[in-house]
């Protein structure tokens, strides 16, 4: 099949006002405008009324805190006090309870035009061993492209970490699980739909030595890495108590200083540890709604960027976010980036930059993902302007962000169309939004 997305609106991508031709998965060829396009087509979409944008990509999530929105022990508590409400919570997930909440995620995500998340899911109770193949499962089910990321805890309460005894793992059943994975589930092509990576939870939950062999394990399969780091003060009290260096040194120290390797939050960073991070390449995923939630401060966005860093986009989990849409993360993240460095310095094409290419190139997917271009990933979120919220709007992209866009029209993943007309193709929405409130409900008693 052979399809013309004909005479968008407005689209973020050069020498494309035409349109572009879509072909086995992947941007076939891009048409000029008043051009004709090169090929025979098979089928034509009129997309004048649409702006067009290659597909965001969410590059942090936790998608069973679906289940925790709005808990009320957690709310107004800064991450430390908030994650010791939840803990023993989400100590109850069970496999039909994931399988749900991996779903309302990733269906929120598709709704909000995300073709790409990845999710770091750390928590493995009793009974949810196959927690990560559940989540893949999901993803297949939904026709969304995904960088699963196997999360672990290994440093409880007793050993001075911060989770409690019964929510940990051991290393070794962390390590064989994390290498079955890879081998069963890890395709390092650029166009693939499902890739693990390897994601020990953060600094105050798990060991140097898990730190280490993990990196060891990721890098023998040419899998990434991917950790919670510098997301609040008491973080940076902990390393330095428990490891005698700052969150930075002890990046180095367990070898994870690397171009093959992004981390969450990335708020406490001084200009010396930007510059180290910039010169190693190390990715970092901006979720400022959950940091401006939890109150944990600032990520230095634009600092960042201007050291070298690749900067993404992330929600974050929705219990601290509330929320799994990778649209209204952008408004925010423009917002509060702009507010803190003054009109001149943010735009909101560098808001959708931080959702695309700076995303891709966070979990090493640039090659493929994140822009309009021939041999590009089919991957396309299309939004019209037809609400109330745009009526007398200008350049059709700038609306987008500054008006608040929230929902995509429709969303392409690797040449299909996974949504039409606002609607998740072969998803009862109704039926998913009882089963999952149900199940809020039974794990919340």
């Amino acid at each position: 099949m052979r399809r013309f997305i004909k005479a968008p609106l407005a689209i973020l991508a050069e020498g494309a006002e035409g349109g572009l031709v879509v072909e086995d998965g992947r941007i076939a060829a891009l048409v000029p405008a008043g051009a004709a396009p090169p090929h025979d087509i098979d089928e034509t979409f009129d997309a004048s009324s649409h702006v067009v944008l290659p597909g965001l990509i969410n590059t942090h999530h936790h998608f069973y805190q679906t289940l925790t929105r709005a808990f009320p022990p957690a709310l107004n508590r800064e991450l430390f006090p908030w994650l010791t409400a939840l803990y023993p919570v989400w100590a109850r997930l069970d496999p039909e309870k994931l399988a749900l909440a991996a779903t309302t995620a990733m269906a929120e995500l598709m709704l909000s035009g995300c073709t790409t998340t990845t999710d770091h899911h750390y928590l493995f109770p009793a009974g949810l061993d196959g927690a990560i193949d559940i989540e893949i499962a999901a993803a297949e089910r939904l026709g969304m492209r995904v960088v699963m990321t196997r999360g672990s805890m290994n440093l409880s309460q007793k050993d001075g970490g911060l989770p409690p005894d019964h929510v940990v793992q051991d290393a070794d059943a962390i390590l064989a699980d994390s290498a079955r994975l890879l081998a069963a589930h890890h395709d390092p092509s650029p166009h693939a739909m499902v890739q693990i990576a390897l994601a020990p939870c953060s600094p105050f939950s798990v060991t140097r030595d898990l730190m280490k062999e993990s990196a060891t394990l990721a890098r023998a399969h040419g899998a990434r890495l991917h950790t919670h780091l510098a997301e609040t003060l008491d973080e940076e009290d902990f390393c330095v108590a428990r490891f005698g260096m700052r969150p930075v040194d002890y990046l180095e120290d367990v070898g994870w200083l690397a171009d093959d390797v992004w981390l969450a939050h990335g708020i406490h960073f001084p200009p010396a540890d930007q510059q180290r991070l910039a010169k190693a390449g190390v990715g970092i995923t901006h979720c400022a709604c959950s940091n401006m939630i939890l109150g944990s401060g600032h990520c230095p966005v634009h600092a960042l960027e201007a050291a070298g860093c690749p900067v993404g986009l992330g929600v974050d989990g929705s219990a601290s976010q509330d929320a799994s849409n990778l649209m209204q993360e952008v408004r925010h993240a423009f917002l509060l980036q702009r507010h803190h460095y003054g009109v001149t310095s943010i735009s909101h094409l560098d808001a959708l930059r931080w959702a695309t290419v700076g995303s891709a190139r966070c979990i090493g997917r640039a090659d493929a993902l994140g822009r309009i271009d021939v041999g590009m990933a089919a991957d396309l979120a299309l939004f019209t302007l037809d609400e109330l919220r745009f009526a007398g709007h200008g350049d059709p992209i700038a609306a987008l962000v500054n008006c608040g866009a929230h929902r995509a029209d429709r969303v392409m993943i690797a040449g299909r169309w996974t949504v039409i007309d606002g609607t998740l193709i072969g998803l009862d929405i109704p039926r998913l939004i009882a089963d999952q409130q149900a199940a809020a409900r039974a794990l919340q008693a």
